[in-house]
């Protein structure tokens, strides 16, 4: 996918390092061939204070303020190694008004992984929402705590963020707070197209022509919908969807069962491919717990698929458990990719890099003519990974061929 360069100069990319490889990435996909360091500089003051400034002309004194009249300005806001989310938050707040105040007609904000999510409620019953009834209990443990998502969102729009744009945020909370601030302009991208792509047309998983032999996991009842419409667009009429059930008994500690309301029950599944679903992971507990009570399906292969991977100490200990098969994620959180982040669990990762289909996305959201490509993503994987065999299709009719043997 590339943009002619009369549609590209109307879209400045920038990120809040300027040698963020996911970032350059999204630029150099939406036609943008400038490094981003040539674009705006990361100004710090002795003082340690931040100040950007996009990079005008010096000898031009006409268009003070104006440079950027006419463009929008897309910030793409990723984590890092170095800078806290703190920090890059608040870069954000002031490349947005830098942008503003410089004449950008829109900012988009592109944060894959958007920051103060897991803080998605207040110490009151009105503050947050979600997809059960909030009793005492559930409120005390946000007691003495601010409602960081909701701050966050009135930040950005008052820093003159137009438009923000994330990925599989799963918060009812987050989405409906930054729908209302950002007027409906937010965008809460779900990768169903990107996984079904890679499940259908690799061999990760085995089963039959019509998904005999194959079970979707969904973790929690706040994980079914996600899982139910992974389900449909994969359209193996004879996959299975279960549902489980946890119990947090302390802060690390879970119970696990098959819920109630589950579609499907674990008779006739024994030696099945099992793929476990989730947003997102960070100590592995819950995702480790899992995978041991479902082994009394003597699964066949047993894979989890994550969208935002953190790659903590305690995780990569924890999912180096026998029980947990093979690890699928984005690369939500770019510092997947770095092999000593993966730790022991390189063996057993497969990371789709999301860059391409993001760019799509935003050519969508501007409205701007593009050559679309229909499987939009890259897959990095460690040499030491045995399981992969064959080479990836992509394009439609491959994989619509695929589909039809």
């Amino acid at each position: 996918m590339t943009l002619s360069t009369s549609q590209s100069t109307n879209v400045v990319v920038v990120s809040n390092s300027s040698d963020n490889p996911f970032a350059i990435d999204v630029a150099y996909a939406m036609g943008q061939h400038d490094d981003i360091a040539d674009l705006i500089s990361m100004k710090q003051f002795m003082n340690s204070e931040f100040c950007p400034r996009f990079i005008s002309d010096e000898a031009d004194f006409d268009n003070i303020g104006r440079k950027l009249k006419g463009k929008s300005v897309v910030i793409v806001s990723t984590g890092s190694l170095v800078k806290s989310r703190q920090e890059l938050a608040m870069t954000n707040l002031i490349i947005a008004r830098a942008a503003k105040e410089n004449g950008a007609d829109r900012v988009i904000l592109v944060e894959p992984d958007l920051f103060y999510s897991a803080q998605d409620r207040g110490p009151h019953k009105s503050l947050g929402e979600t997809h059960f009834e909030r009793d005492v209990n559930d409120i005390k443990k946000f007691d003495g705590q601010p409602f960081s998502a909701k701050l966050y969102a009135e930040m950005l729009k008052l820093s003159g963020v137009d438009t923000v744009m994330t990925i599989h945020n799963h918060s009812e909370s987050v989405q409906k707070i930054f729908t209302e601030v950002f007027e409906g302009d937010f965008h809460n991208l779900i990768p169903y197209e990107i996984y079904s792509h890679y499940l259908l047309n690799s061999n990760i998983l085995e089963y039959g022509e019509d998904g005999e032999g194959l079970v979707l996991c969904a973790p929690d009842k706040g994980a079914r919908s996600f899982v139910q419409k992974m389900f449909n667009t994969l359209g193996l009429s004879k996959a299975k969807l279960i549902m489980l059930d946890k119990e947090r008994t302390s802060e690390r500690k879970v119970e696990i069962t098959l819920h109630k309301e589950s579609e499907h029950t674990f008779d006739d599944l024994d030696g099945a491919s099992i793929i476990l679903f989730d947003d997102m992971v960070r100590t592995g507990s819950t995702v480790v717990k899992s995978c041991q009570f479902l082994q009394k399906i003597n699964p066949k292969r047993m894979v989890f698929a994550v969208s935002h991977f953190y790659a903590s100490d305690e995780g990569r200990q924890k999912m180096a458990h026998p029980a947990l098969g093979e690890i699928l994620t984005l690369n939500t959180l770019p510092t997947i990719l770095n092999r000593d982040v993966q730790g022991r669990l390189r063996k057993k990762m497969v990371v789709l890099k999301v860059e391409k289909w993001l760019a799509q996305e935003l050519c969508n959201i501007l409205d701007l003519p593009q050559n679309h490509e229909p499987n939009p993503y890259k897959i990095d994987m460690s040499s030491k990974n045995p399981r992969f065999k064959r080479k990836i299709w992509f394009s439609d009719e491959l994989h619509d061929l695929k589909k039809a043997k």
